[in-house]
């Protein structure tokens, strides 16, 4: 599987009363790095709204294994899981950059729909993106 590193500073706000990053933003780490990786890979997601079709999540998990605190730096490790041209799943690796220590490991899955909420096959509707992510599954 072919993966991109995303990073980023854990910022201030995103920590709770126990001075940890709140569990829910891990998730929201999870869509940064989505979006980097599909640009970095060549299907950038402005682009595939732009033609009218969106990809809304289905399902996200998150596996906590120890806390990023404010001041750290993370790495997410972000790869292509599973596509059968109308649902995407991607897979999560949370790191901490100074030690390497395992944070968070997750996945998301995603459909595509049109404007109207249709279920679409990326195979008719935008070929290309179809193809790329094919190639990086190595079908």
């Amino acid at each position: 599987m072919q993966t991109v590193t995303y990073e980023r500073e854990v910022y201030y706000y995103e920590t709770d009363r126990m001075d940890c990053v709140h569990h829910s933003n891990y998730i929201r780490w999870f869509e940064e790095a989505r979006i980097h990786f599909m640009r970095e890979m060549g299907f950038p997601y402005d682009k595939l709204e732009a033609s009218g079709i969106v990809s809304p999540v289905l399902h996200a998990e998150a596996d906590y294994k120890s806390m990023c605190r404010f001041g750290q730096r993370v790495r997410i490790e972000v790869g292509l899981s599973s596509y059968t041209g109308t649902r995407i799943g991607f897979s999560y690796r949370v790191t901490d950059e100074d030690t390497g220590a395992l944070r968070c490991e997750g996945s998301t899955s995603h459909c595509f729909i049109n404007g109207e909420g249709r279920p679409v096959s990326l195979r008719r509707a935008c070929p290309g993106y179809d193809r790329r992510v094919k190639e990086l599954l190595g079908e």
